[in-house]
Formats: structure tokens, sequence, C-alpha cells
């Protein structure tokens, strides 16, 4: 059974400043609508917890960074607020907030500091004190799926303890695959890829299937990381590390989103103006 999920929200967003100069990214307002609420604006870092949450990940552990001190604040229950709304009467928007402050409740949170933002792969070696010997997933705090029941979600935990994987990620089959990481492999199964190589903005993609930064990992992960180089900005990438894990010889499975599922990525003006005219399902 996986419990701890590991949620990089370190970045300083830089293709979305000035408005990320104090403002994290992840904070950023996304529309969603579900039971009781035809449509609610919510923070996108509130809905990925709130899917996490729905397929019982109860151990949370945030890797933050200067200026992240908005996501600590939100992620703490303000008991004088809810007061403040009752005194006012403001039901709907009372009763969306106390259904996250109970999840907040209901789980274990932490906060781990990395002071300079030194890539993906950095940012998650800094969870090491925290899943320790313990398979475990992470999902980027600016990258969301939408799917029925969140099964993007439990497939790839499903798929990681199916095949007895070292790591399993999420990938979408795009039209221009050289903008984004990409994976060689051989079909396993249905939606299941088993991979053999992945690289970084190709000039010639060797396939479509882009990577989404949803991953299940076993420990192995970090004895990787700790071996790569930093790349030319002096940045820790996490896909060198599973290249070094397919060089020594580690299972890396991934599974493809299918036809009704839903990638958002809010990374940058041109993708996060596509999310905000939109309404998304939870």
């Amino acid at each position: 059974m996986i419990s701890k999920v590991v949620i990089p929200v370190a970045g300083i967003g830089s293709r979305l400043l000035p408005t990320t100069k104090e403002l994290p990214k992840e904070m950023l307002p996304i529309f969603v609508k579900e039971k009781d609420c035809p449509i609610c604006l919510k923070p996108m870092l509130q809905a990925i917890f709130e899917q996490l949450f729905a397929v019982n990940f109860r151990e949370f552990g945030f890797i933050v960074g200067r200026g992240k001190r908005q996501v600590e604040d939100h992620f703490t229950p303000d008991d004088s607020f809810v007061e403040f709304l009752k005194e006012r009467e403001k039901k709907p928007s009372l009763n969306g907030l106390l259904d996250f402050y109970g999840m907040i409740k209901r789980s274990t949170i932490l906060f781990i500091n990395q002071p300079t933002p030194k890539g993906f792969g950095d940012a998650v070696k800094r969870a090491e004190i925290f899943t320790k010997d313990e398979p475990f997933m992470v999902h980027a705090g600016d990258d969301i799926v939408f799917s029925k029941n969140n099964h993007h979600l439990s497939g790839l935990v499903k798929v990681f303890e199916s095949r007895d994987a070292d790591a399993v990620f999420l990938v979408e089959e795009v039209e221009d695959p050289r903008k984004y990481g990409v994976i060689r492999g051989k079909k396993d199964e249905n939606s299941v890829y088993k991979v053999e190589d992945m690289v970084e903005k190709p000039r010639v993609p060797p396939s479509s299937l882009a990577v989404i930064a949803s991953y299940v990992f076993r420990p192995i992960i970090y004895d990787a990381i700790k071996k790569v180089s930093p790349d030319e900005r002096g940045e820790i990438q996490l896909t060198d590390a599973l290249r070094l894990m397919l060089k020594w010889g580690c299972k890396v499975y991934c599974l493809k989103l299918g036809t009704n599922e839903r990638r958002v990525d809010i990374g940058t003006p041109e993708s996060y103006l596509a999310t905000i005219r939109n309404v998304f399902s939870i």
C-alpha cells in the first residue's frame, strides 16, 4: 500500500512573471465543478490535493522554497475565518472550505524546504527524509489530470504494484512531442508501455508519448538522483535519473492517458489562458 506522496512546489514560475513574483503558480485558480457546486474557483494545488486524498493518500510532503509561504498558509485550517463565514451566513463558501479543512485534518502534512531551485530531481531528492525506504508517489504541483473517479492515479498505483516496478509514470499522446520529455518503449498491455529510453525535447522524437509529471517510485530513485550531474543550468533533472535507472536494468513502465482523460498544465501564459477558459469536473 503506497501512502506517501511528494508534491514539489518550489519552482519560481519564471514564465508566469510578474504574477508569480508573490503568488506561487501552483496557487493560481482554476474552475472546477463538483457535487453541490456547478462552478467553483480553487487553487490548482488544492484540486491536486483533493484528487490524491480521494484515492486514499493521507501523508503529504510538500517541497517548498522561498516565497511559498502562501502554500503553507492555505493548507493550515483557519478556524477564525470559518467563524467569520458562519456569522455572515456564507453557507456555499463555508461548505467547500469545511470539506477541504476536513481533508487536511485527516492527513499528515510535512513541508520540506528546497532553499535554491535546483531542478525537479533535486526537489524530489529532498523528500528522502519523508519517504525513507517506502515506495511513494511524486505529483507536480502545476500539472493535473482530470479523469473519472481519478482513474489515472489509481491506475498508476495498480501498474506499479502489478508489474513489481521500480518506477511508473503517466504519459499522453501529443501532436508535437518536441516540446516535451518523450519515451521510447514497447507496448506491454492495453495502455501500459515498458520504457526503454527517454529524451528531453528531442529534435526527432522516438514516439508521440510525452511524459506527465506524475510518478510512483521505489527508493532506488534517490540513488540515481545522487549520481546525476547538473545540466547546463546547474539543475538536477528527474529525467536523467530515470534514464540512469534504465541503464541499471530497473523496471520502468508508463501508463498512457485514456481518450476521456485530460491533462491541464499551467506552466505558460498560453496554457494557463486555455485552462481558465474551461470548467473541469472533479
